[in-house]
């Protein structure tokens, strides 16, 4: 079993930082990546972000990219997403996975969830 913890969200003005945070527990040592997804009122679960953790390669949407950086702390066993330059329509739920198998493209890639992370941006 694992369990991914989310924490960070909040609500900013449009063009503010925020920083999330997923700390994984239980049996993690044999994944292949790490991903954020979103979820806005109305929509799908989307893509954001991922980290591969052979090599440390990293992924991201293109709507994200260039604002938001992924990341990893092998000692506290956690993946962070950096947030900025954020806009009213990142407005969502964010979810980190956790995958055994794969890129990390794909939502049936991963094997566990967090509880999500809401994220508001003002206008």
């Amino acid at each position: 079993q694992v369990q991914l913890v989310e924490s960070g969200g909040g609500l900013v003005q449009a063009g503010g930082s925020l920083r999330l945070s997923c700390a994984a527990s239980g049996r993690t040592f044999s994944r292949s990546a790490m991903g954020w997804f979103r979820q806005a009122p109305g929509k799908e679960r989307e893509f954001v972000a991922v980290i591969r953790w052979s090599g440390g390669s990293t992924s991201y949407a293109d709507s994200v990219k260039g604002r938001f950086t992924i990341s990893r702390d092998n000692a506290k066993n956690t993946v962070y997403l950096q947030m900025n330059s954020l806009k009213p329509e990142d407005t969502a739920v964010y979810y980190c996975g956790l995958a055994y198998y794969g890129l990390g493209y794909e939502m049936t890639e991963y094997d566990y969830w967090g509880q999500g992370t809401q994220v508001t941006v003002s206008s």
